[in-house]
This record gives structure tokens, C-alpha cells and sequence, in this order.
């Protein structure tokens, strides 16, 4: 089964800088599309930033220009690097994977456990 384990969270003071990590399994890597999200205590899920299986990026605005999201296909890795972190950036991070199983099927979502990040102020 596809499983994604999220690394490199943790405590960061304002303007640092953090890169997380989410390796996948069970799926072929380089057909995916793949996104990090990010719900904060009281709030909805958000999209973070996503990347296409041919490397196109999407950010939201919050963080563009900070964050930058990117793939190793061959490590089956997609990592997100965030500069300039802010408290507003606290949350628990999630990786996300979409499948693409054909017309009849569709795509389907696989989502890491999360891991949290905390910016203190």
C-alpha cells in the first residue's frame, strides 16, 4: 500500500529556516502529482504548495517567495524548504499524494501523518 512518512519538523524562532521531508512508497513516484498542506488549531486544511509530476509549481500567496517545494524522483522524495518562517506558519504539515488510476477509478489521495511545526515569536 502507498505509505508517506514525513521528516524534519520542529521549534524554530521567527525568520528561520526549516526543510521537510516525505518519502513515499508503494506508488510509482514520478507519475504523481504531490502537495504539501497544513492545518493550524482551529482552522482548515490548506494547500501549502503542490508540484506536478512534470515539476510545475503552485504556492499559496501566504507563502510564496519563502517557501519552495521540489521532487527527487529518484528517492522517492518530495521535500518542501520554508525561509523566513513566521508564527502565522505554525501547524501541522502534511504530505499528500495523488494517484492517478485511469478514467474509471480516478485519482486517488494518499496523506501522511503530519508532522508539526512551530515558529515561536
Amino acid at each position: 500500500q502507498v505509505q508517506l512518512v514525513e521528516s524534519g519538523g520542529g521549534l524554530v524562532q521567527t525568520g528561520g529556516s526549516l526543510t521537510l521531508s516525505c518519502l513515499v512508497s508503494g506508488t510509482i513516484f514520478d507519475r504523481n502529482d504531490l502537495g504539501w498542506y497544513r492545518q493550524a488549531p482551529g482552522k482548515q486544511r490548506e494547500l501549502v504548495a503542490a508540484i506536478t509530476s512534470s515539476g510545475v509549481t503552485n504556492y499559496a500567496d501566504s507563502v510564496k517567495g519563502r517557501f519552495t517545494i521540489s521532487r527527487d524522483n529518484a528517492k522517492d522524495t518530495v521535500y518542501l524548504q520554508m525561509n523566513s518562517l513566521k508564527p502565522g506558519d505554525t501547524a501541522v504539515y502534511y504530505c499528500k499524494v495523488d494517484e492517478y488510476q485511469g478514467l474509471r477509478i480516478g485519482t486517488l489521495e494518499y496523506w501522511g501523518q503530519g508532522i508539526q511545526v512551530t515558529v515561536s515569536s
